[in-house]
């Protein structure tokens, strides 16, 4: 099983808000919770003290 790297989170936010922008029509309450989940995984990992 590969670990899942903060590129791969970024890149999984990027296509998420990509999709929400072309097709603002559809019900995105699943994705929109996917995206507060990826931004505070990658808030929090961007915060977090190195070392």
């Amino acid at each position: 099983m590969k670990e899942v790297t903060n590129e791969d989170r970024e890149h999984e936010l990027r296509s998420l808000l990509d999709e929400m922008q072309k097709h603002p029509e559809r019900d995105w309450t699943e994705a929109r919770k996917r995206i507060a989940v990826l931004r505070q995984v990658l808030d929090t990992d961007t915060a977090a003290p190195n070392g």
